[in-house]
């Protein structure tokens, strides 16, 4: 009886201890499997400000070598160059009139399901550090949150900075929460800094930009102050760089760089007028690095299209996972085995409220840009943040002197051009609309029509009833009513009354 017992006992302790071995090897075999996914996302940095996409001066040697150890893809675009509804529209795989978050501020209903949720029921941790800028309703989808804010500094009314959070840079908790992960699971990481969104700070890093440092787009004004403006925003992003350079670095640290997928974009363009809020390719081209060693060959490059609203369904792919029905974007997972593989032949962009009203579409090949304008009494005005550095107020002097060229006058014109088409190949900046040229009647249909499919498969419709601006087009100065959650339409009425509407 005793030995029975005994030997009774043994068997389930073999039994646990097999169970318990299985059980870790299980555990091994999904963490060696499935990639990590490292998620790195710039705020106001536009496509090609890095050396790895070209610029001789910017001091980016992380973002470059990242692009040198993996795939550099020279077609990539937002579905919207604004803020809070590029990175809504990027987590829950929507185009941003689809996420009922399309203005800024607006945060994401809790209705919204997020790719985030289904990493983490399929055995990730996911965190987020940095910049959220989503709405509270969603960060339980995460397993851990660090938010420092959305600018980096608690700001006064008048955008003047009160409080600085950390160095400003919203960086700094990316590897402590890397530091924090389990070890026995795959993980996603959202890491969102603030740099370089305005408002600038001086001597944040060492050797910083100088004047001669900087390359101007030709609509810009080449005036001293425009320039200074510029070095600080150079200044900003050598700092993400930094911490783009930590993380790669604490991921070696950890021995998990090989199977580690790291993407790095920017939410919208760089901060300044003609660029951020607007669907040229200075608001809505992103920078967009692949590292993966396992998968990935290194100084690769692709120019297939590729949209922010692909990032959802890829990432789930990857992680072995299904596409939600609800995804609007395509996988772009071939795109890193093989160049000549081609996932999408356009992509469609979105400009909504943002401090002023507006509402204007695009659709971009590889070769040409359609954009309509449909509120064209209004002018391209920048977002109320250009107020804040000097390239503005230049424009804005030079444009009462008379001083300023065709190009440099865009944000001041009204009424706009209710159609624009533009030979991105031959006019990489946009400066010549093409949309009344007989020789491009063909593209000009083709495009048109593109845009009309898309709007109507994916629903989006004018709405009822325009959004008052937030700010006075001429000085900048704020109406209050700022970082508002979406209003009811009553609420909304009685906004437009107030104002004088």
């Amino acid at each position: 009886m005793f030995k029975n017992h005994t030997l009774h006992l043994v068997l389930i302790s073999l039994l646990f201890v097999c169970s318990c071995a299985e059980k870790k090897k299980e555990e091994t075999k999904v963490t060696e499997e499935r990639p990590n996914i490292v998620f790195i996302i710039a705020d106001d940095m536009a496509w090609d400000d890095s050396g790895a996409y070209g610029h001789p001066n910017i001091k980016t040697p992380n973002i470059d070598q990242l692009a040198a150890d993996g795939m550099r893809f020279d077609n990539a675009f937002l579905t919207a160059s604004s803020c809070s509804p590029s990175r809504t529209s990027i987590i829950t795989g929507l185009y941003p009139h689809n996420t009922d978050a399309e203005q800024l501020h607006w945060p994401l209903p809790a209705s919204k399901i997020t790719f985030v949720e289904e990493l983490k029921k399929s055995g990730y941790w996911t965190a987020q550090a940095g910049k959220w800028h989503l709405g509270d309703s969603i960060k339980t989808r995460f397993d851990l949150v660090k938010d420092v804010g959305t600018h980096g500094f608690q700001l006064s009314p008048t955008g003047e900075k009160t409080k600085q959070m950390g160095d400003g840079s919203g960086c700094e908790e990316w590897i402590p929460v890397l530091k924090q992960r389990p070890e026995n699971k795959p993980f996603f990481l959202w890491l969102a800094a603030v740099d370089p969104h305005r408002p600038y700070t001086e001597d944040i890093i060492e050797n910083p930009h100088a004047l001669e440092d900087v390359i101007l787009p030709p609509y810009f004004p080449d005036t001293k102050e425009v320039r200074e403006d510029f070095t600080h925003y150079y200044n900003e992003i050598t700092r993400l760089d930094n911490y783009v350079g930590k993380v790669v670095a604490e991921l070696d640290k950890q021995g998990v760089s090989e199977n580690t997928m790291i993407l790095f974009i920017s939410d919208n363009g760089r901060p300044f007028p003609r660029d951020k809020t607007t669907l040229y390719d200075g608001g809505i081209k992103t920078p967009w690095i692949v590292k993966w060693p396992k998968k990935v060959a290194a100084n690769s490059v692709n120019t297939n299209l590729v949209s922010s609203i692909d990032i959802a369904p890829t990432f789930l792919k990857l992680a072995g996972l299904e596409a939600l029905s609800s995804f609007e974007g395509e996988d772009f997972s071939p795109l890193l085995a093989d160049t000549k593989s081609k996932t999408r032949d356009y992509i469609y962009a979105e400009d909504h409220w943002h401090d002023y009203e507006d509402y204007t579409r695009a659709v971009r090949t590889e070769e040409f840009k359609y954009i309509r304008n449909f509120y064209t009494d209004l002018p391209n005005t920048p977002s109320a943040d250009a107020f804040i550095g000097g390239t503005f107020k230049s424009m804005q002097e030079l444009k009462k002197k008379g001083e300023l060229n065709e190009a440099q006058m865009a944000c001041f014109i009204t009424p706009r051009q209710e159609e624009e088409l533009y030979d991105i190949v031959n006019d990489p900046y946009e400066l010549k609309n093409l949309a009344s040229d007989p020789s491009h009647e063909q593209t000009l249909k083709e495009l048109r029509a593109a845009l009309n499919t898309i709007r109507k498969t994916s629903k989006d419709s004018l709405p009822n009833f325009r959004t008052p601006d937030e700010f006075d087009r001429e000085t900048g100065k704020s109406n209050s009513f700022r970082k508002r959650p979406r209003p009811s339409k009553v609420e909304m009425e009685k906004i437009i009354r107030a104002m004088g509407k």
